[in-house]
């Protein structure tokens, strides 16, 4: 005689629809979470613009009840005046605000030009991380891959000498700017779309000062004799990185102006002097003299400035000259910066000469780079709209 198994009485589930994820709220799907009440650059919003544009409301734009906050001086929010440098609308005065005055519907309200600038590498802070970590990811597999070849091996000596001095003395470059010019700056930009993109370019600057401190750790294990430290000395003694070390500090004493300082630093440091290095001196000299290696970690950094930092830097100082108020004040005030620091970073490109005869295969002239650098130079200055200074014919 077979036995049937009990039947246990156990509450059924029931669904209701209240369970978590049951329901689709008007809101949830992807195309619903746009955000309409700003313009966007084209037809439909971006997820950068939606993450950035107004995020940070001023008084001139939607703040209804005025800054919520303050500096001890009185000031509020985001004062405009942080950089000589103006955006049409911003001598409009704000509205006006006490007993009666409503909310002051913001459709009356001084718009003002700061808040057209939109990042054309639409950087936040998803695709800040994601961007950083692929080329680290690609920087680490390549010098793995050259330490299990024993690329190393093949470099002609004076060439480990040159990489261990200036290659490694570079990093302090990255690291200063990165750290005292666009971190430093990024609160003091008038709208989250400045800071966002100064944000961006301070990290891409800091991350190439740690790709090329850990290189130096790789090399410094790989190569015998090979002097980790000797960027230090090169950096605090050597004559032809003082006039780089004399500028680059210069641009972290930069005073009460943002747009001064990452001007010259983007439109005028870096391609007399950034590009003069990186690309017209180690990464056209490092193959004949065996190492092929080198070029790939500096030509993320490369590739950080001509793809990325100048890219945007264009895009919001080039429109500054157009302004519909302000294009003639604007346009005087950049040109006296590049009368400013385009001298000093010819005479920073010039002290660094000797280091084109340093290694034993040479790469091209001096002169020959640093007409590439100039030429370069030249094409960032009309992309501006501004005139290429006389200095530069020096």
């Amino acid at each position: 005689m077979t036995t049937q198994p009990e039947t246990r009485s156990v509450p059924k589930p029931v669904f209701t629809d209240a369970e978590a994820g049951a329901r689709e709220f008007p809101d949830s799907s992807s195309s619903a979470r746009h955000y309409n009440y700003y313009n966007p650059a084209k037809r439909k919003q971006t997820l950068y613009e939606d993450t950035t544009v107004e995020v940070q409301p001023d008084p001139r734009h939607y703040l209804a009840q005025g800054w919520i906050y303050g500096f001890a001086n009185g000031e509020g929010g985001y004062p405009l005046h942080w950089t000589k440098l103006k955006a049409w609308g911003v001598d409009e005065p704000e509205p006006q605000r006490g007993i009666g005055t409503g909310g002051l519907h913001v459709k009356n309200w001084p718009a003002h030009g700061w808040h057209e600038f939109r990042d054309p590498n639409e950087e936040w802070e998803q695709s800040l991380y994601r961007y950083n970590a692929n080329v680290v990811r690609q920087l680490t597999q390549n010098i793995e891959n050259a330490r299990n070849a024993k690329a190393f091996e093949l470099w002609n000596p004076n060439w480990a000498r040159f990489v261990e001095r200036n290659v490694g003395a570079w990093m302090h470059i990255e690291h200063v700017l990165g750290l005292y010019v666009f971190a430093s700056n990024e609160r003091s930009a008038p709208t989250n779309m400045h800071n966002t993109a100064l944000a961006a370019n301070s990290t891409r600057k800091i991350r190439f000062a740690q790709d090329l401190a850990l290189y130096n750790l790789t090399l410094s294990e790989e190569i015998d004799g090979f002097d980790g430290s000797a960027h230090l000395d090169a950096w605090d003694n050597a004559p032809e990185w003082q006039g780089a070390r004399k500028l680059t500090e210069a641009l972290t004493a930069v005073q009460d102006d943002w747009g001064e300082a990452i001007f010259a630093t983007n439109c005028v440091f870096e391609p007399l002097v950034g590009e003069l290095f990186r690309s017209n001196l180690v990464m056209q000299s490092a193959a004949t003299n065996g190492d092929f290696v080198t070029p790939t970690v500096m030509g993320a950094g490369e590739y950080d400035y001509a793809q990325r930092d100048l890219r945007w830097t264009v895009a919001c100082f080039a429109p500054l000259n157009q302004d519909r108020e302000f294009a003639e004040h604007n346009r005087g005030l950049m040109s006296g910066w590049l009368r400013t620091y385009v001298p000093q970073a010819l005479e920073a490109a010039r002290t660094m000469q000797p280091m084109w005869s340093q290694s034993d295969s040479k790469p091209p002239t001096f002169e020959d780079s640093l007409d590439r650098a100039k030429n370069r130079f030249a094409g960032i200055c009309a992309d501006l709209g501004l005139d290429v200074p006389e200095e530069l014919k020096q």
